[in-house]
């Protein structure tokens, strides 16, 4: 790829920048499942990286429950309560390579922006524990802050937005679920699948993609970055 082209970089957060050892999955299947509702694997593969409200609904849907609305909302407000446990008990971590490929992306004067299926109170502190609100991150943008999460184009190009960005096609978007993938394709960005969380390379290469790696670590040699 010609680096020259490439102006900003966006990536996912739990299970793409960030290693959470698979606690939003548990959290979501635990919400959901206290509904009354069964959580099929491949279900909840199909439904990560999307907003979770959304996600919780398909889910009650999809396992046998009525998905109302107050219904809804309250276990998304469990998924929220318990994800807070488990993190508060084993804190997140980055992801292996994923600072490196954030400093070697600025120093090439390429820009970073985080894209999740979270809201602003959880995706906020989250980066905060991290160290990511010291500014190497140019932009963050959550649920919150779009019409439609993810398969939708509209947090990619929130990101474009928030740094000033005018062309898609000098963008490369990177997630580790199949909505993630879809995502960038509908957005017109570079469409980059990694393999750190819990969808296998089979489920990412069903989707319109232009790049398979293993992590986000690997996007600087795929960019042609040296340090």
């Amino acid at each position: 790829m010609n680096t020259n082209t490439t102006t900003l970089c966006v990536f996912d957060m739990a299970g793409t920048t960030i290693d959470d050892g698979g606690r939003v999955y548990d959290a979501l299947r635990e919400a959901v499942e206290e509904t009354g509702a069964s959580v099929a694997e491949a279900d909840l593969q199909t439904w990560m990286g999307t907003d979770k409200v959304q996600a919780i609904t398909e889910l009650m849907r999809l396992g046998g429950q009525e998905p109302a609305e107050d219904r809804a909302e309250r276990a998304f407000d469990r998924f929220r309560e318990i994800l807070a446990a488990s993190y508060e008990s084993h804190p997140p971590r980055a992801i292996d390579g994923a600072e490196r490929t954030f400093r070697l992306l600025h120093d090439h004067g390429i820009r970073v922006a985080l894209t999740t299926g979270f809201d602003d109170q959880v995706a906020t502190p989250l980066i905060r524990s991290l160290g990511w609100d010291d500014g190497r991150i140019d932009a963050v943008v959550t649920t919150d802050d779009v019409a439609a999460g993810r398969p939708a184009p509209y947090m990619i190009h929130r990101a474009m937005e928030r740094t000033g960005v005018h062309d898609v096609a000098t963008v490369l978007a990177a997630g580790d679920t199949e909505v993630d993938v879809q995502a960038a394709r509908n957005a017109g960005a570079i469409s980059v699948g990694v393999l750190t969380g819990g969808a296998d390379r089979e489920r990412l290469q069903a989707q319109p993609h232009d790049h398979i790696l293993d992590g986000v670590g690997d996007i600087p040699a795929l960019l042609g970055l040296k340090a």
